[in-house]
């Protein structure tokens, strides 16, 4: 058996694990350990391809090993130190170092061996165009999640025109570089790439910038799939279509949850305007942890709704031992996960996994909100948009349509909220006007501690 047959078993096991993996990140008691499959697939591979550079004497053994300990350094220090609340804005980075890394293989390849064939150039142009919008695009969108820029969408007269422009010129410089292979095309598809990539996500902005993440993660897959049949690598097409088709079905699935296309959320400009022509009647009423407690005290079912806030707040744990304190008075205690909530698909999920809430307690939105009539108390810890009834009730609402959890028809809601400003989406939340909906004001965590001291007192 020669190298080449040993490097393409390497390849298949690496394939193999990757894919065992992401099935294993569909559960939250198996997500660690396809978490780690996944790792050790993706070091297999890098070794495997490596390998086969050294052998040829392309690559030497010191260079391999300098760059597997500077990105696993960065790595390491990226997971140890990047709080969960920073991490809708390290997934954006990694998105868009992904594309960039993709565009740099393109070009080396175009630099490495200029007589190649058409199918190998159209991958190329592939590659340069996919990974420059996936860099620039998730630049912005970490600049927005990170606060470095207003989160609200940016929408200017002819902005649809001039992206259209923009592709039409990225294939037009496509096919003049494959049909003379003048470097000035090259260099003109990367910097169109990336000037569309701009555009194309400031006008997205508020409850949208989740699904803009499962959506960039699926082009970073795709421009990795598209520089895998540039050098001809088996197992780079393979990942890059497993996180490509993988990231454009979550894209999907969050699209269905909020009721819109995803040419909606793309085009729509969601948050350029961040109020409704209907005004909200009634006033917010603020309640004290003491009189929260003795409504506590008496339920017998209650559903925490977790948001950003949460994350915020890092209240995590303070909630999972305050729905354990619940459980000892007789109370069923539920946790309802709205597709969307957070800035990153799934982000509610990891934070009550970190905190080991069980599996079990966990509920999507279509299964909590037909009981939702029979809660006794609903917490809303720091969530907005997914628990606003105007998206059922007020047509001129950016959000009407968009499925939510219906808290509102809870017995009681508590909206734990640090002041009464709007959220991150720029709306009015028609629910903290309800009359049987009591604010909670102050840092969630606190709040949250302080329900638990009274239990335990």
């Amino acid at each position: 058996m020669d190298f080449e047959q040993i490097q393409n078993l390497a390849y298949i096991g690496a394939s193999i694990l990757f894919i065992l993996g992401i099935k294993m990140l569909g559960r939250a008691d198996t997500a660690r350990r396809g978490n780690r499959l996944s790792s050790v697939g993706m070091l297999v591979a890098v070794l495997a391809t490596v390998a086969g550079q050294v052998s040829r004497g392309e690559m030497h053994w010191g260079m391999v090993i300098a760059g597997l300990v500077l990105g696993g350094g960065i790595g390491l220090v990226s997971a140890r130190k990047v709080a969960m609340t920073g991490m809708p804005e390290l997934v954006a980075l990694f998105n868009g170092f992904g594309g960039l890394g993709s565009l740099l293989v393109g070009w080396a390849e175009v630099a490495r061996n200029p007589e190649m064939m058409t199918f190998t150039e159209c991958a190329v142009w592939a590659t340069l165009l996919i990974g420059g919008i996936t860099f620039t695009g998730s630049m912005v969108a970490w600049a927005k999640l990170a606060g470095k820029m207003g989160g609200s969408a940016v929408i200017f007269s002819g902005q649809k025109l001039i992206n259209a422009a923009l592709f039409i010129a990225l294939l037009v410089c496509g096919g003049m570089w494959i049909s003379c292979g003048c470097s000035q095309y090259l260099y003109a598809i990367i910097g169109l790439a990336m000037l569309l990539g701009i555009l194309a996500v400031i006008p997205i902005g508020g409850g949208d910038m989740p699904v803009v993440i499962a959506f960039l993660n699926s082009f970073s897959g795709l421009a990795a799939a598209a520089a895998g049949f540039v050098i001809a690598n088996n197992v780079l097409i393979v990942a890059g279509c497993l996180v490509g088709t993988s990231g454009l079905i979550l894209t999907v699935i969050m699209c269905k949850a909020m009721n819109r296309t995803l040419g909606n959320v793309l085009f729509g400009g969601f948050g350029a305007s961040s109020s409704s022509s209907s005004a909200v009647e009634g006033e917010m009423k603020a309640l004290s942890v003491e009189d929260a407690y003795y409504v506590l005290e008496a339920a017998r079912n209650v559903v925490f709704v977790p948001g950003y806030g949460m994350a915020v707040a890092q209240a995590q744990h303070a909630v999972k031992e305050l729905g354990e304190l619940l459980a000892e008075n007789g109370a069923e205690v539920r946790y309802a996960i709205h597709p969307v909530a957070g800035r990153m698909p799934g982000h509610m999920n990891v934070l009550l996994a970190e905190a080991d809430v069980a599996y079990e307690q966990l509920c999507e939105m279509d299964d909590v909100n037909p009981t939702m009539e029979m809660v006794d108390v609903a917490i809303v810890v720091g969530a907005n948009d997914v628990v606003n009834p105007a998206a059922l009730d007020d047509e001129s609402s950016p959000i009407y349509g968009m499925p939510i959890i219906n808290v509102h028809e809870a017995q009681t809601v508590f909206a734990l909220k640090r002041g009464k400003g709007a959220g991150f989406s720029g709306l009015v939340n028609a629910l903290f006007f309800r009359e049987n909906t009591r604010m909670i004001y102050g840092d969630a965590k606190e709040t949250i501690t302080g329900l638990v001291t009274q239990f335990k007192e």
